[in-house]
């Protein structure tokens, strides 16, 4: 196949690119900065700009780009440079695919689980509804802007992540340093669930939906067994064989990380990943301490 990625360089960009290009599959990267050959393709979203012929051809698009929203307080800036890297980017990139002649058959757009806003312990599959919150309409939002794509007859899959685990990325590289040193702890009371993903059943996970013609609209990208936060800190504290007894209370993460706190590290998001269990994807690290342990070159016995 021959497959157009945006947000190469990314986390799940990197891996996904190398799992893909070792399976035989021509990537071309969708790219700000001037091309470097036939294998980009230039695009400044901002300006609404994009090499439209360049895009003849393909057989499927993976639309991963987008502002991190884990670094740098959430200032009025930062909340609109998340919104419109996200809707901006896929308005303009799922408008052109649909005027081509030669469309790909699929577009796998990146959206994430912030979809249901906090929800206690509720169990969250696909049909639930959005939450109310910020990132709850930006997830909407970004979702919505692949309409014309859809509309054209382009197989559209949004791929709701979860909290993406791997060594050299993400969360779970954030908390390495502390927890390593022994000051790790839960965050609040610890009773917010994490509905979390390794890395390699993210890359899996996207050459299935690439793969599955069936499949159309929203799939949690999120192990099938979530956990606590108490529960991931007790766990990540016995793979690295550290002690976890130094809680962040919330009013403390609240004061460090305003309006992102709530958001991101005091959100309880339990979901369930219904449609890749249906399809029957197979997950390679289902439960959290042989993925730890897979993830940090540790034995699991």
């Amino acid at each position: 196949m021959r497959i157009l990625v945006s947000g190469s360089h990314g986390l799940v960009g990197k891996a996904l690119i190398s799992s893909l290009t070792s399976a035989g599959h021509e990537i071309v990267r969708l790219v700000r900065g001037k091309p470097s050959g036939a294998t980009e393709i230039e695009w400044h979203p901002n300006q609404e700009k994009i090499d439209t012929a360049s895009l003849e051809g393909l057989d499927a698009v993976v639309h991963l780009a987008g502002e991190n929203i884990a670094e740098g307080r959430w200032t009025g800036e930062k909340k609109r440079a998340i919104l419109e890297s996200r809707v901006k980017g896929t308005t303009l990139l799922s408008e052109t695919l649909a005027t081509l002649r030669r469309p790909p058959t699929v577009f796998l757009s990146a959206s994430a689980i912030g979809y249901y806003g906090s929800r206690g312990d509720e169990l969250l599959t696909e049909t639930s509804t959005p939450g109310n919150d910020f990132l709850a309409d930006v997830c909407q939002q970004w979702e919505k802007a692949t309409t014309p794509a859809a509309e054209k007859g382009i197989r559209t899959v949004h791929t709701r992540f979860g909290i993406i685990l791997a060594e050299h990325g993400g969360a779970l590289a954030k908390m390495l340093t502390p927890f390593r040193m022994g000051i790790g702890g839960r965050v609040g009371d610890g009773k917010q669930w994490m509905s979390w993903i390794a890395l390699d059943d993210v890359v899996g996970a996207i050459q299935f939906m690439l793969r599955d013609a069936a499949v159309n609209g929203p799939v949690n990208f999120v192990a099938p067994v979530p956990v606590t936060n108490a529960e991931f800190t007790k766990t990540l504290g016995q793979v690295l064989s550290r002690p976890t007894f130094l809680p962040v209370p919330a009013f403390g993460v609240r004061l460090a990380f305003g309006e992102m706190a709530d958001a991101l590290l005091l959100a309880s998001q339990r979901v369930e990943p219904e449609i890749l269990k249906a399809r029957g994807f197979a997950f390679s690290f289902a439960r959290l301490e042989p993925t730890l342990k897979h993830i940090l070159h540790r034995e699991y016995t």
